[in-house]
């Protein structure tokens, strides 16, 4: 349990910013070029109560944990977005679905900063993090308090850099779906948004089951070298 508890406060921080500056970010992006629809609905808050999903948000990330899951995922409420209102509604919405994983590409690079900043200044610390049960009988105050910094940030580029590749998947309504459809020419565009009614089911069939490989092939070690760039250099 003491483990369980542990692992929820290292990573429930991390989770939260991830995912509430990914949906703030696509209304922002909305709202600059036209369309007002989040920021009157109160979507572009830093109140994580704004965005919390009860499934997406709490229940799939414990499930996660509670399992012992290689790799943590979750989402937020979909912000809304009435791409009608744009002053370019094919060409921003590009950019509007482009806004949410550049973001956790943005946060997981100033993760990464301050995360081998600490390391840099103090190396000693790494053998913490290897090492938990020594944290506060051979630590001390400096050490205890730093880190769980250290493992936040730690979830934080992993974390981020997981939701910009798998929010890239090109499956309408997934960000990259949109993109994609946005890039394509108007015929073609309409035929592939057909597809974004199923589209979420297709996209956690792909992540829970991975029936042809694409995941455990393809996504995850495009995950694994971004990440490993980030953190290593």
């Amino acid at each position: 349990m003491d483990s369980i508890i542990q692992q929820i406060s290292i990573n429930a921080l991390p989770i939260i910013l991830a995912i509430v500056l990914h949906e703030i970010a696509h209304g922002w992006a909305a709202y600059k070029l036209g369309d007002p629809t989040a920021k009157q609905m109160g979507r572009l808050s830093l109140n994580p109560i704004a965005h919390v999903d009860i499934f997406g948000t709490i229940v799939i990330p414990l499930v996660l944990l509670f399992t012992g899951s290689p790799f943590l995922f979750a989402y937020a409420k979909p912000v809304p977005v009435n791409f009608s209102n744009l002053r370019k509604p094919k060409e921003d919405m590009v950019w509007v679905a482009a806004a949410g994983p550049l973001t956790n590409i943005l946060i997981a690079g100033v993760s990464a900063i301050i995360f081998r900043i600490i390391l840099y200044i103090n190396p000693e610390l790494l053998m913490y993090i290897v090492d938990l049960h020594g944290l506060f009988s051979r630590g001390g105050l400096g050490v205890s308090i730093m880190v769980p910094i250290i493992l936040m940030l730690l979830v934080s580029v992993k974390l981020n850099i997981l939701l910009a590749v798998i929010n890239l998947i090109p499956i309408p309504p997934a960000d990259g779906g949109r993109i994609l459809v946005g890039l394509l020419p108007h015929r073609q565009a309409i035929a592939y948004s057909r597809i974004e009614p199923i589209g979420m089911f297709l996209l956690f069939f792909i992540l829970f089951f991975d029936p042809l490989g694409i995941f455990s092939r393809i996504i995850w070690p495009i995950i694994g070298i971004l990440t490993r760039l980030f953190l290593i250099g």
